[in-house]
């Protein structure tokens, strides 16, 4: 019984992290702060900042490229805040590489 008084609050803990998780703002950067953009811990993108030097046609592959680099940042950063969050979900209990929970 005790079991599953203990898999009903880690349950409950879940869901609470999944709702923090979503409301968890990472930013990223790139080309020095030319390229900015916001995601939601759970990876939904925000918003994105360009510096208006970066908008020529000549510029674009650039751009491109910094658009993908400051992506790249913010999403580390969301998967270290879903890291952390999840140690303190399941009390530092160390899961198995690669397991996925559903978020």
């Amino acid at each position: 019984m005790g079991m599953m008084k203990q898999a009903q609050a880690m349950q409950a803990k879940m869901a609470e992290a999944q709702a923090e998780l979503e409301s968890l703002l990472v930013d990223g950067e790139s080309g020095g702060g030319l390229v900015k953009l916001t995601l939601s811990a759970k990876g939904a993108l925000q918003s994105i900042a360009i510096d208006p030097s970066l908008l020529k046609p000549e510029e674009r592959e650039i751009l491109e490229d910094l658009i993908v680099s400051a992506h790249a940042q913010a999403r580390a950063k969301a998967d270290e805040a879903m890291t952390e969050k999840m140690k303190a979900v399941t009390g530092g209990l160390q899961l198995p590489p690669g397991l996925k929970l559903p978020f």
